[in-house]
């Protein structure tokens, strides 16, 4: 039986046979509500944490089974549903006890909004007679959540809470997706739910309606604006993939000949080795595809939102481009860098409206030309070491090996940034990594959803040290259910990232990020009962790593690379993307 089966078959095992008949609606509780408003939403798998507040609902699915997976912390089973709701498209399912469970999801609904990822969390809360009251383990979920959620609910009456889970369904995973959080007062899981009526009742939320279809006006703008364009520029973001709409980008591509460049998110929404892909932008994107943003003019930005790391210095940031920002969140069309031409609209839909809208395709080959000369003049780069295996190496030798269609998880840091430059992606929906929060400990639990979402495919979490630590609990998860996903730390003995920016722009004064006690990771593997490999040397590393990689069982990988090894290139805090350091040409 391969893994993959026994993956699948491990998830479905979580959770016991029915001990009920068919329930009468007559006398089901709030609980059992929730499970059959989760089952009619097509949940697979469910992530979460049990406890008090929240006993009523671990019963009812007791008796009323969907797959469960037990996360050894709420981090990590909120971090697993990102994963899971990134590559599958559906919303991640959470599950948290009131007060600290509720507090430990945080982090990771966080995350979500700011990467705008379908997520639908439950979290237990004290009764609602005692709530205000400082209760045992009561916190003000709905205080915390309201700024880090697309929408959050406390339910006040059984009666509300079929149309609260469809809704909170809806809202996610529709528009520009996010987390909404349902918080459920203990009471209200154990109180009797009679209505019929409201248990059928239709989404209903006229103050809610995202604008997918884009204005004929502006399609009609944009046509021009490309047509008489230069030197044009697309600029693909992570609404690309979220649309469904890689086809739709592709053919503009080609049909057109526009080159493109990807956001961090942006990545795999056009293969990686395609003739007119230039690389990522931003604060360690490529030298092309900086230069071509700060040179183009006209940039089409489809499902980007312009952040910090993305665009530099706001001041010099495409300075002689007329911008058309395609995006369906009309609240970032405009807010960091001004738009000429904007387009609220699904991805998909507007870049359909735009190849149906017939126009001339711009004279781009003077432009292609350039940036090709740019691309030969000053590509990515790394010196050799001739005793220490360089963390770009590495990445090259797993992409070599998975042929570069593995799906690839990652924390925040120095590895991040060189899997994003060094690992070549086929296939989008294959790059899972934190984005806008930056969340260190994301990576592996990210990876177990993406496994369970995907159980045919390769996983590979490519986490740092320091990352891995913050999480690494979840080992457990790989050991009880076989998930045969496989981690590799990239083992430099530093927080790495903080100390490149310390060696750079502090004096090399390396205040609190070198690591220099850490515990044996293979060991820490095999006490969970997984193989562990440790690779140490570069004439051994290909031949460890594809023994691992290509093995049907779960693996940890404990590469060590060198400490002081940095991404290049590089734009300075308050410079613009024209400003890079470390490019090969210096």
């Amino acid at each position: 039986m391969s893994a993959e089966v026994q993956t699948k078959q491990a998830v479905m095992e979580m959770a016991p046979e029915s001990t009920d008949e068919k329930q009468n609606n007559q006398s089901m509780d709030g609980s059992a509500v929730l499970i059959q408003g989760l089952k009619d939403q097509g949940v697979e798998v469910i992530f979460g944490y049990p406890g008090g507040a929240v006993l009523p609902i671990y019963d009812a699915l007791y008796k009323d089974p969907i797959p469960h997976v037990l996360a050894r912390h709420e981090q990590g089973a909120i971090h697993a549903a990102e994963g899971y709701a990134r590559v599958s498209g559906k919303p991640g399912v959470v599950i948290a006890t009131s007060g600290p469970g509720a507090t430990n999801l945080v982090t990771g609904i966080t995350d979500a909004m700011m990467d705008s990822l379908p997520l639908v969390v439950f979290t237990g809360q004290v009764a609602s007679t005692v709530i205000g009251t400082d209760a045992f383990q009561e916190a003000d979920v709905i205080g915390i959540t309201q700024p880090i959620t697309k929408h959050n609910y406390q339910v006040q009456d059984v009666a509300d809470l079929p149309r609260i889970i469809k809704e909170a369904f809806h809202i996610a995973s529709t528009g520009r997706r996010g987390p909404v959080v349902v918080d459920i007062p203990k009471n209200v899981a154990t109180e009797i739910f009679v209505t019929e009526e409201e248990r059928n009742a239709e989404v209903n939320l006229p103050g809610y309606q995202p604008t997918t279809t884009p204005n004929y006006l502006q399609i009609q703008k944009a046509a021009e604006a490309i047509r008489f364009a230069q030197k044009p520029l697309i600029l693909a973001g992570a609404g690309v993939l979220h649309g469904q709409a890689m086809e739709e980008l592709k053919t503009l591509v080609e049909t057109k000949r526009i080159p493109v460049t990807n956001t961090l998110l942006g990545l795999g929404s056009i293969a990686g080795d395609h003739e007119l892909f230039l690389g990522m932008a931003g604060m360690h994107g490529t030298y092309t595809a900086n230069m071509a943003i700060s040179e183009c003019d006209v940039l089409i930005n489809v499902g980007a939102r312009f952040d910090d790391r993305l665009t530099g210095n706001l001041e010099s940031f495409a300075p002689n481009a007329k911008v058309i920002h395609i995006d369906i969140d009309p609240a970032e069309i405009g807010k960091n860098v001004p738009t000429e031409i904007p387009i609220v609209a699904d991805s998909k839909e507007a870049l359909k409206a735009l190849l149906n809208h017939e126009f001339h395709a711009p004279d781009t080959e003077e432009w292609l030309g350039y940036l090709n000369g740019l691309q030969e003049e000053a590509p990515l780069w790394y010196n050799t070491d001739e005793h220490e295996i360089l963390p770009q190496e590495a990445i090259q030798m797993i992409h070599r090996i998975t042929e570069g269609d593995a799906i690839v998880t990652t924390d925040v840091g120095q590895h991040q940034m060189w899997a994003a430059q060094y690992y070549s992606l086929n296939n989008p929906d294959h790059w899972v990594t934190s984005g806008g929060l930056g969340t260190m400990g994301f990576g592996f639990p990210a990876a177990i959803g993406a496994q369970l979402a995907k159980p045919n495919e390769r996983v590979v979490a490519i986490v740092g040290d320091g990352g891995f630590q913050m999480t690494a609990q979840e080992l457990s998860l790989l050991q009880e259910m076989r998930i045969p996903v496989k981690v590799v730390i990239l083992n430099n003995g530093a927080l790495g990232m903080v100390r490149q920016w310390q060696e750079t722009f502090y004096d090399e004064r390396y205040s609190q990020s070198l690591i220099p006690v850490q515990p044996d990771f293979v060991k820490l593997a095999e006490a969970y009962d997984l193989k562990g490999v440790r690779i140490t040397k570069k004439e051994d590393a290909e031949q460890l790593f594809r023994e691992a990689l290509l093995s049907d069982e779960p693996v940890l990988i404990d590469c060590r690379v060198k400490m002081l090894e940095n991404v290049y290139p590089m734009v300075a805090p308050g410079k613009g993307l024209q400003e890079m350091i470390g490019v090969k040409s210096e």
